[in-house]
């Protein structure tokens, strides 16, 4: 077994957002042989970074970079804040007037987060070697922020809250097509060539199937992102990797055991790369 390639934690508690009106805190883990002054090293901006000890974050990194199964990238772990606000998609809150807050957001990671971590760490400059990524509610983000930024090539979500809709399901004028925030959002947006996403689900990340069709919700509202995405013109097996896991739930020990296949994915060595 190769030995684990040693992982810098270093965690910041006070930088101040002006955009989210709070004190921010960050997790940054730096690969072992990082200097300002060297060749960029690849970015991955992980939204719910408190969870970053639960998923196992840094012994993931140490251990796939020891095996040198990823470009060891620079990982920043931001901790969520009031996630049912901030997170969200940041052109529309959805019918319980939930992420508010997801513009702002969207505005601090690229304006102000982005350009600190720039000033500090040296940072590839090629879009295909910076990633965006989360879980849940955090994947609904880091989707909406990164189809609207292209500054980012990698997009990861886990279990992502592709349901964010702006009427309730409830509702007789409901409509699957319509009503479906980050549906729509692709579908109005511009294929972007080099973009490549990542999406997991698991068969027990919920029980709810509004349309009655013997698929769970978040594998339908997935899957049916993935067909937006088609639309534009990204291909199936090449831009998109979709990894349903059948005992994978919406928890973090699924989250945990996926992590390794999202960093290969996004950050694979030379010799990975098709």
């Amino acid at each position: 077994m190769a030995p684990a390639a040693h992982y810098q934690l270093e965690k910041l508690t006070d930088i101040h957002s002006k955009l989210l009106e709070r004190n921010t805190v960050v997790e940054i883990f730096v690969p072992e042989g990082h200097s300002k002054s060297g060749t960029g090293f690849p970015l991955l901006i992980l939204n719910d970074g408190q969870d970053s000890e639960a998923i196992a974050l840094k012994a993931t990194l140490e251990q796939l970079a020891g095996q040198k199964a990823i470009r060891n990238p620079i990982v920043v772990a931001v901790h969520a804040g009031d996630r049912m606000q901030e997170y969200g998609v940041a052109a529309k809150a959805d019918f319980k007037k939930r992420g508010t807050k997801a513009k702002p957001y969207s505005r601090f990671i690229m304006s102000e987060l982005i350009p600190y971590l720039e000033y500090r760490y040296a940072i590839s400059k090629q879009p295909a070697e910076r990633a965006i990524a989360g879980f849940s509610l955090g994947g609904l983000s880091a989707v909406d922020i990164g189809w609207h930024h292209d500054y980012f090539g990698r997009i990861g979500a886990f279990s992502g809250s592709f349901w964010w809709r702006k009427r309730d399901s409830a509702s007789r004028f409901y409509s699957e097509h319509y009503d479906r925030i980050m549906h729509h959002q692709i579908r109005k947006g511009k294929y972007r060539p080099g973009l490549k996403f990542w999406f997991q689900t698991g068969l027990l990340d919920e029980q709810s199937d509004r349309n009655k069709n013997g698929v769970i919700d978040s594998i339908d509202d997935t899957l049916d992102l993935i067909v937006e995405l088609t639309k534009k013109g990204y291909r199936p097996f090449h831009d998109i990797h979709y990894l349903e896991l059948p005992q994978g739930a919406h928890d973090l020990p699924t989250w945990k055991l996926a992590m390794p296949e999202f960093l290969k994915w996004a950050f694979p060595t030379p010799a990975q790369k098709v």
